[in-house]
C-alpha cells in the first residue's frame, strides 16, 4: 500500500510539475508574444475587402469591380442549418469552448510526435478569426501561440454570433469568393437564403479546400466532403434521417456564375468605374463603395434593344455576308465534341447565340448551340427572303433553299423571333449609339456605346468623334436668330462654288436632293435641310461671329474648322456633346452639364458624394436670391438641409430659344424627321444628320423633358449605303427608345415669352401677307425683327437684310 501511495504521490507531483512547466511555458510564450498582439477591439471596426457596386438610379445592380468577390452579411440573415452545417464540419464544441478546443489540441499534438509536423492545427472557428484577421498562413509555433493568444482574447471581447459572422464574411471558399453570400452566388446563382441543405453542407466543406473540394474543379471529392458533412450533421443532431437520406442523394448542382447584373450597362459602369478610380485610387476595388448613377433601369434596357434591333435592321438589309468560321467536318463524335468546344469559347453578343451547322436540307437546317442544344431552323418567310451582301449598294436574289447558302461546318449565329422561332442572323459590322438626358439637369438617362461592350469596349457616346453632318445646322440658325434673323428671313437655295486657289480644288456643295429652290425661309430650309442655305447663312453671319456664338454650346472651338464647311457639320463631335447641345434648346435655353454619379456610399451606408447639378429654374432669374454654387456651405450642409440645386446659366435668349424650338417642331411635323410622328405628340422637335458617302446617320431629338441622341456608322468610316440617312438609320432607334421614355411624360410646350409675336406672312416672301391672301401663313417674330412692309410695298426678297446683305447672300 505504501509503495502505491508513493508512486501516486511522484505521479502527483509529476503531474503538477508538468502542470506548472506548462503553465511557465505558456506565461513565457504570452509574456514574449503579447506586445506584438494587434488590439482586438479592432477586430469590430476591420473593413473587408469588398468591391465596388455599381447601380442604376432604382438601385439595379449593374457592374461589380474588385478582384475578391464579397457580400458580407448580419449573423440574423444566416439560415440556420447554414450554420450548423459550418460548425459540424469545423468546430462542433464552438458554443462549449472559450476560443480554444484543448481536445483539438491534444489531437495536433499527438500528429507533430508521430509525424514531425503540425497537420490538422487544432483550430476552432475563433482561433481560425484570429489568423484569418491577423495573422499569416505560415505552419509555425510562434503564429500558433499568437493564434492561440488571441481566440482567448476575442472570445472575451465578442459575443459568438459576432465571432461566427467574422467567420462567415472572411473566408476565402475558391473561384474568387469570400464570404458564404459570394460563394453562395458564384456556385449557385442565389443568395444563401434560397439554397438547399445540400448546397449548405457543400458550402461548409469548402474552407478545408477551396480548390482541392471544390464542387466544380474536382466534384467527385467535393460530394465526399458534402455527405461527410452532413453525417455529422446527423450525428449532432442538426437534422433528422429523412432531411439527411434526401440531401446525400442530390447530385453536385454547383455551375459557375458570374456577377448576376439585372441591367446591360456596361459602357455606362465602366465611365463610372474610371471615375471611382479617379476619385480614390486602387481602394476603390477594395473599400465596399457602392455608386448609384442617374441611369434608369427600363429606360437603359430599351436603350440597349433599340441599338442592338436598329443594327441587326440595318444589317438585315444589306445582306447575309456568310458564315463567321467553317469549321471542317469530322466522322462521328470526334466532330461533335470539336465544335462544342469552339462554342464554349465563343460568346453570345446582342442576344445572337453561337452555333455550329450540323445537318441541312431543303427546307430547313439543324444547329448545335453553345449550351450544348440542337435546333432546327424552318424555312420561314425571314429565311425564305435571305439575301447575299455583294457590295455596300447590292445584294444577291432572294435564295430557295438553306442549301444555297448554309454549309455543315458553319459556325452562325441565331435569335428567337417575337414567335420563339429559330431565325438566322449575324452580329452587324456597322456599329451604333444611343445616349439620353434629362434635358433639366443633365442626368444620362440611358447609355450605349456599341453593339456589345463585350465585342468592343469602345464607347462611341464619349470617344468616338464623327462628322454630325446635319445634325449640326440647328446651332448655326440658333446664331442667325440671335443675330436678328427671323424665321421667316430669305435664304437663296441655289448652286455656289467656291474656288481654292491654295488647293487647286473648287467645292461644289449640293443638296442630298440635287434640286435648289430658290429663295426659301430659314423655317423651310432647316426642316428640309438645305445645304446651300446654311451655307449662305454662315457666310453672312460671319465665321468668327459663329463659333464664337456656338461656343456656348459646350463644344471645343479649337476643333471647329474656320471655314464654311462648318454649316454643313464637317468637324468631328462625339454623340456626348451634341445631346448636350441639344438639351440647351430643349430646355429652353440653359446650360446643363451631362453627369452620370448620382451618388456614392461608403460600405456602412453612409454619403460620401451626392450631385448637385446646376437645374434648369426660369423662376429663379426673376429671384435674385436664389443660392449659387458658392453660396452652398459644405456636402453636409446640403445633404442635411435639402437645399435646393444651383440654377442653371441661361445662354440662350428666351426669345431665340422659343424660336428654334418652334423650327425644329416643325422637322418632325413636315420635315426630314416625319417619321417622329408616330409617337402622337405634340411637342416632339429634332433634326436628322447624314454625312457624305453617307458614312454617317444621325437623329438628335427632345420631347418631354427629354434629349437623345442616336448614331450609326462604322468605325473605320466605311459607305453606310447610298439608300441610308438619318431618317432610315438612326431616327428608328431614336423611335424605340423615346416610345417608352416618353410614357408617362407630359408634353413640354414652352410658354411664349414677351416680345414674341405672331404675323400673318406670305411664305414666297416671308413679308406680311396682303389682306384675303389665300396661302398666308401664321410665323413667330421677335417683336423688333417683325416684317412692316407687305410684298406689294417693297419686291425685296428679303424682310430684314439691308443691301449689302442681300448682295453677299443671292
Amino acid at each position: 500500500m505504501s509503495q502505491i501511495t508513493k508512486f501516486a504521490r511522484i505521479t502527483l507531483w509529476l503531474g503538477l510539475a508538468g502542470f506548472a512547466g506548462a503553465t511557465l511555458v505558456i506565461a513565457s510564450a504570452f509574456l514574449y508574444l503579447s506586445p506584438n498582439l494587434p488590439p482586438v477591439e479592432a477586430l469590430r471596426d476591420m473593413q473587408l475587402q469588398t468591391p465596388l457596386r455599381i447601380y442604376t438610379q432604382d438601385k439595379s445592380l449593374i457592374a461589380e469591380f474588385g478582384e475578391k468577390r464579397r457580400t458580407p452579411v448580419d449573423f440574423e440573415d444566416v439560415p440556420p442549418l447554414l450554420i450548423s452545417a459550418v460548425l459540424a464540419a469545423e468546430d462542433d464544441r464552438f458554443y462549449d469552448h472559450h476560443g480554444v478546443d484543448i481536445k483539438g489540441l491534444l489531437r495536433a499534438a499527438s500528429q507533430l510526435l508521430m509525424t514531425g509536423s503540425i497537420q490538422t492545427g487544432g483550430s476552432t472557428i475563433t482561433m481560425q478569426v484570429a489568423k484569418n484577421y491577423f495573422l499569416s498562413h505560415e505552419r509555425t509555433f510562434s503564429r500558433k501561440f499568437n493564434e492561440i493568444f488571441l481566440a482567448l482574447q476575442i472570445e472575451q471581447e465578442l459575443s459568438k454570433e459576432e465571432i461566427l459572422e467574422l467567420y462567415l464574411n472572411k473566408i476565402f471558399l475558391g473561384k474568387r469568393a469570400y464570404g458564404i453570400e459570394a460563394a453562395a452566388q458564384v456556385y449557385y446563382g442565389k443568395t444563401i437564403k434560397d439554397l438547399a441543405l445540400d448546397q449548405f453542407a457543400m458550402l461548409a466543406g469548402l474552407p478545408k479546400g477551396p480548390s482541392t473540394l471544390n464542387p466544380i474543379a474536382n466534384p467527385s471529392r467535393a460530394i465526399i466532403r458534402r455527405n461527410w458533412i452532413l453525417g455529422r450533421m446527423l450525428e449532432l443532431g442538426y437534422i433528422n434521417n429523412q432531411d439527411y437520406q434526401i440531401a446525400v442523394a442530390k447530385p453536385v448542382s454547383a455551375t459557375t456564375h458570374g456577377t448576376q447584373v439585372d441591367v446591360s450597362a456596361a459602357y455606362a459602369a465602366e465611365l463610372a468605374h474610371q471615375e471611382m478610380l479617379k476619385r480614390y485610387g486602387r481602394n476603390a476595388y477594395t473599400d465596399g463603395y457602392t455608386v448609384y448613377t442617374t441611369i434608369k433601369a427600363p429606360l437603359q434596357n430599351k436603350a440597349q434593344h433599340a441599338v442592338v434591333d436598329g443594327l441587326l435592321a440595318y444589317d438585315q438589309r444589306h445582306g447575309y455576308r456568310g458564315p463567321e468560321q467553317q469549321l471542317s467536318p469530322k466522322d462521328g463524335e470526334d466532330s461533335l465534341s470539336l465544335w462544342q468546344k469552339v462554342l464554349s469559347n465563343t460568346a453570345t453578343l446582342g442576344g445572337l447565340i453561337p452555333a455550329v451547322v450540323i445537318n441541312v436540307t431543303d427546307s430547313t437546317f439543324d444547329a448545335l448551340l453553345n449550351n450544348g442544344e440542337t435546333v432546327t431552323v424552318e424555312w420561314q418567310p425571314e429565311l425564305a427572303q435571305t439575301r447575299s451582301f455583294i457590295t455596300i449598294n447590292s445584294r444577291s436574289a432572294p435564295y430557295q433553299s438553306p442549301q444555297d447558302f448554309i454549309s455543315i461546318g458553319d459556325l452562325i449565329r441565331l435569335k428567337k423571333d417575337s414567335h420563339s422561332l429559330w431565325q438566322l442572323s449575324q452580329l452587324p459590322a456597322a456599329q451604333a449609339a444611343l445616349i439620353s438626358l434629362d434635358s433639366s439637369n443633365g442626368a444620362i438617362l440611358s447609355l450605349v456605346g456599341g453593339f456589345d461592350f463585350q465585342q468592343s469596349k469602345f464607347n462611341r457616346v464619349t470617344q468616338a468623334a464623327r462628322q454630325p453632318g446635319s445634325n449640326f445646322k440647328p446651332f448655326i440658325y440658333t446664331a442667325a436668330l440671335d443675330k436678328g434673323y427671323s424665321p421667316a428671313s430669305l435664304i437663296n437655295d441655289a448652286p455656289i462654288v467656291f474656288e481654292d486657289a491654295g488647293q487647286e480644288n473648287t467645292w461644289r456643295p449640293t443638296n442630298s436632293s440635287g434640286k435648289f429652290l430658290g429663295p426659301t425661309r430659314l423655317r423651310k430650309a432647316l426642316y428640309q435641310s438645305r445645304n446651300l442655305v446654311s451655307i449662305r447663312l454662315l457666310r453672312s453671319l460671319g465665321i468668327n461671329h459663329t463659333i464664337d456664338y456656338i461656343s456656348r454650346f459646350g463644344f471645343d472651338t479649337e476643333q471647329l474648322p474656320k471655314d464654311l464647311s462648318l454649316a454643313l457639320g464637317s468637324h468631328s463631335v462625339t454623340p456626348l456633346s451634341i445631346v448636350s447641345a441639344y438639351s440647351v434648346i430643349a430646355n429652353g435655353g440653359y446650360k446643363v452639364i451631362p453627369y452620370l454619379v448620382d451618388r456614392i456610399e461608403a460600405l456602412d451606408g453612409s454619403i460620401l458624394y451626392k450631385a448637385n447639378p446646376p437645374t434648369v429654374c426660369p423662376q429663379c432669374e426673376n429671384n435674385k436670391t436664389a443660392p449659387t454654387t458658392e453660396e452652398m456651405a459644405t456636402l453636409e450642409d446640403i445633404l442635411q438641409q435639402d437645399a435646393p440645386p444651383p440654377a442653371a446659366e441661361r445662354i440662350i435668349e428666351p426669345r431665340v430659344a422659343y424660336l428654334i424650338d418652334s423650327m425644329m417642331r416643325d422637322v418632325v411635323k413636315k420635315g426630314t424627321g416625319r417619321k417622329a410622328q408616330v409617337l402622337r405628340r405634340s411637342d416632339l422637335a429634332g433634326k436628322t444628320g447624314t454625312t457624305n458617302g453617307p458614312t454617317d446617320a444621325w437623329f438628335s431629338g427632345y420631347g418631354g423633358g427629354v434629349a437623345t441622341t442616336a448614331w450609326v456608322g462604322f468605325d473605320n468610316n466605311a459607305l453606310l449605303g447610298r439608300r441610308e440617312y438619318g431618317g432610315s438609320a438612326a431616327l428608328p432607334i431614336w423611335l424605340d427608345f423615346m416610345s417608352l421614355a416618353l410614357q408617362g411624360r407630359p408634353e413640354v410646350n414652352p410658354v411664349q415669352p414677351e416680345g414674341i409675336i405672331t404675323v400673318k406672312i406670305d411664305p414666297d416672301t416671308g413679308l406680311l401677307a396682303q389682306p384675303g391672301q389665300s396661302n398666308a401663313i401664321f410665323e413667330y417674330f421677335r417683336a423688333e425683327n417683325a416684317p412692316k412692309r407687305s410684298n406689294q410695298a417693297s419686291p425685296s426678297p428679303s424682310n430684314l437684310l439691308n443691301e449689302e446683305q442681300r448682295e453677299d447672300i443671292f
